[in-house]
């Protein structure tokens, strides 16, 4: 089975937060539905304890005031698990006003919270997606990276 909790991740957006559906409200009828669905024990675990991690961070969370100017500079760790086109496009959303100096930080940090070597950049798409639902005064935002995520043109920003 290759599935991994990304994977579950995408399962649980498309089928419950961006559908009509409503979850299980028992956390054992989620998993043993997920388990129906295909996916292993593991991955289930870890993307229902990543959404518990994500939705602990939120609480709290203040829109950042304006950073201009001002460079991220990834360390060794960040660099090895988010290639040059992973952060390429981190830079791309920042600059094209989809990601806030927090939300950026909050998708690197739940990037380095998946339990893989790296994160291709779909994987990030997707992070930054669920990021982004979870933050209040976003709706913009999360809805050019729906389009981003399920277009296959490019999205041009202006």
């Amino acid at each position: 089975m290759s599935e991994t909790m990304v994977d579950v991740l995408i399962y649980l957006f498309e089928n419950y937060m961006a559908a009509e559906s409503v979850a299980p409200v028992e956390q054992h009828e989620l998993e043993d539905e997920l388990a129906q669905a295909g996916f292993g024990q593991r991955a289930i675990s870890q993307a229902l304890d990543w959404l518990d991690e994500l939705a602990s961070r939120m609480e709290g969370q203040d829109t950042c005031q304006s950073s201009q100017g001002a460079m991220r500079i990834y360390t060794e760790d960040e660099c090895h698990k988010l290639d040059l086109a992973g952060r390429g496009l981190l830079l791309f959303l920042e600059q094209n006003g989809i990601l806030d100096p927090v939300s950026r930080e909050l998708v690197i940090e739940r990037a380095l919270a998946v339990r893989q070597t790296t994160i291709s950049v779909d994987e990030i798409k997707w992070i930054t997606l669920l990021v982004l639902l979870n933050r209040p005064g976003q709706e913009q935002a999360f809805s050019l990276m729906e389009e981003l995520i399920y277009n296959d043109d490019p999205i041009y920003l202006h």
